[in-house]
């Protein structure tokens, strides 16, 4: 029996984590958080295959791949979430498990930032947990793929 795939995606600047305005996203680096969710997939008996991207089209791609291999999606797409009917759209033809992740608070912030367009095509919502959000977006995602093999 094959492990359940579960794959992570961030948008825009989140390779910049523990650089860009720690003061809001902590000082964690994402190599840091795909370290630690890697540990934990191994714990929880799923994989977790990390995606970063600056460019839409390209999570689109990855979310169009996931179609076929992963069991979920975690994703932070930064600041497409609150402009992306592209990526809302892409999420749609995913048939797995939908998290979407903020490091941040987004209602606690900027009036833009109160918009989302990946909330209504995902099956959970995760903000304000700063980087250990991975960590508990995996457990989740890891439990419900898990809850979907038996």
């Amino acid at each position: 029996m094959s492990v359940p795939e579960i794959l992570v995606i961030n948008g825009p600047n989140l390779n910049l984590l523990g650089q860009r305005q720690p003061e809001i996203y902590g000082y964690d680096t994402l190599q840091t958080i795909e370290t630690k969710c890697a540990a934990l997939a191994k714990d929880l008996n799923v994989r977790v295959r990390f995606g970063q991207s600056n460019h839409e089209g390209a999570i689109i791609d990855l979310i169009h791949e996931a179609r076929e291999k992963s069991a979920a999606i975690i994703i932070n797409a930064g600041a497409y979430t609150h402009t992306s009917a592209a990526i809302h759209d892409a999420l749609k033809t995913f048939d797995g498990y939908i998290i979407e992740l903020h490091i941040s608070n987004p209602h606690a912030r900027e009036e833009f930032r109160h918009k989302s367009w990946i909330s209504p095509v995902a099956d959970a919502v995760m903000a304000g947990a700063g980087a250990y959000g991975y960590e508990l977006a995996t457990r989740l995602a890891a439990e419900k793929t898990s809850a979907s093999k038996s």
